[in-house]
């Protein structure tokens, strides 16, 4: 088994830039989570033009300390996150954050997470590190008679799973997707059993719709292939944990 460990200091979280303004405010009614931080290289259709924030800023409505980090980390799944309080995953104590950067015309989507990242160590009082681990898991390849979904033709970018609000895993599923990547697939999948790994070689964005249903059937591993050209291959897979020490809530300012 592999295992790297980085160590972040609070030291090396202030030589980062910061935001001009920011708040970290708890959530009066929270619903749920919703946002992200829009720079200058962040691309948006138009059906999503509505919803994103100004540019320059990182602005998350009713998150929990979890989302905020998957957010800011980049994490592809809730589940590598690891310890911290009980309330940073579960519960009522969800978040709203507002923050921007003096000048919105030169800010990158990058540099605007890594400033996020800066945020939530000072605010909650955040003390982490990684470690990289060899886990089973999975290959998403392409099956021997290809591809059965086309490069989307469209301007929408949207992922939706027909009556539910949210996939639970074990349950019935539908995903629509539009211009969806399979990067974004491997992510997603990987919230229904072990870690998945995109080694398609396909690099474009795709429309497609998966059903599956694990109990009447048919399995996602069948679905995949039957539906997509899509096939799971067992091997190892590195997973990059996100171990979290302490973390406190942040007073309000």
């Amino acid at each position: 088994m592999k295992l790297v460990t980085i160590v972040v200091l609070l030291g090396i979280a202030h030589a980062q830039p910061a935001f001009e303004v920011a708040s970290v405010k708890r959530a009066k009614d929270p619903g749920g989570v919703r946002g992200g931080c829009h720079g200058i290289d962040t691309k948006y259709a138009p059906n999503q033009m509505g919803t994103a924030p100004p540019l320059g800023r990182c602005v998350i409505a009713d998150g929990r300390l979890s989302h905020m980090l998957g957010i800011a980390f980049q994490l592809r799944s809730m589940q590598l996150i690891k310890g911290g309080p009980d309330w940073l995953m579960t519960g009522d104590d969800r978040f709203n954050v507002e923050a921007k950067v003096d000048d919105p015309t030169k800010a990158t989507e990058e540099q605007l997470l890594q400033m996020l990242q800066t945020l939530l160590i000072e605010r909650f009082s955040l003390k982490f590190h990684r470690e990289i681990k060899d886990m089973p898991g999975y290959a998403l390849v392409v099956a021997k008679n290809g591809p059965k979904f086309k490069e989307a033709k469209g301007e929408e970018v949207a992922v939706s799973f027909g009556a539910v609000f949210k996939p639970v895993p074990g349950q019935p599923l539908t995903v629509n997707a539009r211009r969806y990547s399979m990067t974004k697939l491997a992510t997603l999948l990987t919230q229904f059993g072990e870690p998945v790994m995109d080694e398609t070689g396909l690099k474009g964005e795709y429309d497609f719709k998966l059903s599956w249903d694990e109990a009447a059937g048919p399995s996602l591993s069948s679905a995949l292939q039957e539906q997509l050209g899509l096939k799971f291959e067992s091997q190892k897979v590195p997973v990059p944990y996100f171990i979290v020490e302490s973390a406190q809530k942040p007073t309000e300012n």
